[in-house]
C-alpha cells in the first residue's frame, strides 16, 4: 500500500524524486546569503539571454499551435547539423525533440524496461536518472566509477554475482555527473561489446559534451559503432543553453521513432512549440559556437578557481576530481568519519549549499563524498564558498 493510501498504485512506492531538484525550492525559502553549488545549470550571466530573448519575441505562424510530436521539422535539421559539425553522422529520421533530457531519460525507460528488469547505473551517478528507472521498476545494480569513468572490466563478475543480464546500462559518459570524470575510448568499446553480447541496451546520457574545455574529445558510441540499434542518446540544450527552455533529444535507431512518438503523445502531445521556434532560431543564426567558445573559457576558470580554494581551504583533508569539462567537483573527505548528509544543515547556516553523496547512489553510499557545482558562481563566490564549507566541516568535527 503505496504511502499508507490504498487507491495508489504499487509504482507509487518507488517514486523517489530528486534531491538535486528539490535543493531550488530549499533554496528559494532561505533568508540569509547562500554560495549556491548545488544545482547544476549554468548562471544567469553564462546563458544567451539577450538572444533568447530577442528571438522570442518573433511573430511566427503557429508559433502557439500544436506542433508535430517528433520536432518542429526546422529544429531537427537544425540538430543534425549541429551533430555533423561535432563529427557525429545522423539524420532526421533518428532525431526525436524531447521536454528536455529528463523527458529522454523517462522514454527510454518506458521503452525498455520492465518492472524487476536489471539495469546498470554508475556509482555515484545522476539522481533523476536513477530516480526514473526506478519509477518503472527496475532493479538497479551499482558499478563503480573511476577516474576513466564507468568501470566496464568489473561488469562481468557484478553480472555473475546478480545471476542475470542487465536490460540496460545507464552511463553518462562525458564529465560524468556527479563525478566530472570521463569514460576513456577503451571503455566505451568494451562497454558496446558486452551490450552486443548481453542484449542491452546502452542508455547514453550526455548533457555536457559541448562543455569540454580541455584536452581532446573522446568517440561517441555513435561513432565508434555508426548506427548501432542497441544505443540510445539522450541530449539537451539545458546545459549548453538554458535550462528554462526545456528542449532536449534523443537519437536512436529510426525504428523506434514511431514507439517515441506513441509514448510522448501519451505525456505532453509535443514540445513547446515556440520554445522549440527560439533555440531554432539560435542555432540557425549560427550564435551557438561564439557562445561555446565563451562559456568554455569561464568554466575552465571557474574549475581551477574551485579546485584552488579546496586546496587553500583544505589542504589533504579532501580530494577533488579535475574534470575536463562539465559543471562539478567530486570532493571525498578523508576522514571519513565525516557525513554529508549531517554536514548539510550545518554548512546551509554558514551560507553554503551542495548537494551530499549519497543522494547519487542507490545504495546511499558516498556519505563522505559530496558534489560541488563550479559553474554557477565566480571565482571570488566560489573562494567564499568553499571557506564557508570549511568553517562547517570545523563546527561538525568540534560536536563529536
Amino acid at each position: 500500500m503505496a504511502g499508507g493510501q490504498p487507491f495508489l498504485a504499487h509504482r507509487a512506492a518507488d517514486l523517489v524524486g530528486s534531491i538535486i531538484d528539490s535543493s531550488t525550492s530549499l533554496l528559494a525559502r532561505q533568508t540569509h546569503d547562500i554560495v549556491r553549488f548545488a544545482m547544476g545549470a549554468p548562471s544567469d550571466d553564462l546563458m544567451p539571454v539577450e538572444l533568447l530573448d530577442r528571438y522570442a519575441a518573433h511573430a511566427v505562424p503557429g508559433k502557439y499551435s500544436y506542433g508535430a510530436t517528433e520536432g518542429e521539422p526546422a529544429l531537427v535539421e537544425q540538430i543534425v547539423k549541429l551533430q555533423a559539425a561535432h563529427g557525429i553522422t545522423t539524420t532526421t529520421e533518428r532525431i526525436t525533440v524531447t521536454t528536455g533530457g529528463m523527458q529522454g531519460l523517462d522514454l527510454a525507460c518506458k521503452l525498455f524496461i520492465d518492472p524487476g528488469d536489471l539495469v546498470i547505473v554508475e556509482g555515484p551517478t545522476y539522481t533523476n536518472g536513477n530516480a526514473t528507472a526506478l519509477s518503472y521498476g527496475a532493479d538497479l545494480l551499482e558499478a563503480p566509477v573511476d577516474e576513466d569513468g564507468l568501470v566496464v572490466e568489473a561488469l562481468p563478475d557484478l553480472i555473475a554475482q546478480a545471476g542475470r543480464t542487465p536490460k540496460s546500462i545507464y552511463t553518462i559518459p562525458n564529465f560524468q555527473n556527479p563525478s566530472g570524470v570521463t569514460q576513456s575510448q577503451g571503455r566505451r568499446e568494451r562497454l558496446l561489446e558486452l551490450a552486443a553480447e548481453w542484449g542491452s541496451v546502452i542508455i547514453d546520457d550526455d548533457p555536457y559534451g559541448l562543455l569540454r574545455f580541455e584536452n581532446n574529445p573522446i568517440p561517441e558510441f555513435s561513432q565508434l559503432d555508426p548506427g548501432n540499434p542497441q544505443v540510445f542518446s539522450v541530449r539537451t540544450f539545458s546545459k549548453i543553453l538554458a535550462p528554462g527552455l526545456r528542449i532536449g533529444w534523443v537519437d536512436t535507431d529510426p525504428g523506434l521513432q514511431p514507439l517515441l512518438i506513441n509514448a510522448k503523445q501519451a505525456m505532453d502531445t509535443c514540445t513547446s512549440v515556440p520554445t522549440q521556434q527560439i533555440v531554432t532560431a539560435f542555432l540557425a543564426g549560427e550564435h551557438l559556437q561564439p557562445h561555446l567558445d565563451r562559456v568554455r573559457g569561464i568554466y575552465r576558470e571557474r574549475k581551477e578557481a574551485m579546485r584552488a580554494a579546496l586546496r587553500r581551504h583544505f589542504g589533504d583533508a579532501v580530494r577533488a576530481t579535475d574534470p575536463d569539462g562539465g559543471f562539478f567537483l567530486w570532493v571525498t573527505f578523508a576522514d571519513k568519519r565525516i557525513d554529508t548528509q549531517a554536514l548539510f544543515e550545518i554548512a546551509l547556516a554558514e551560507g553554503v549549499a551542495y548537494i551530499p553523496g549519497p543522494a547519487f547512489s542507490v545504495g546511499g553510499n558516498f556519505h563522505d563524498a559530496l558534489r560541488l557545482c563550479f559553474a554557477t558562481s565566480t571565482p571570488e563566490r566560489i573562494d567564499e564558498g568553499v571557506a564557508r564549507l570549511a568553517r562547517a566541516v570545523d563546527l561538525i568535527g568540534a560536536t563529536r
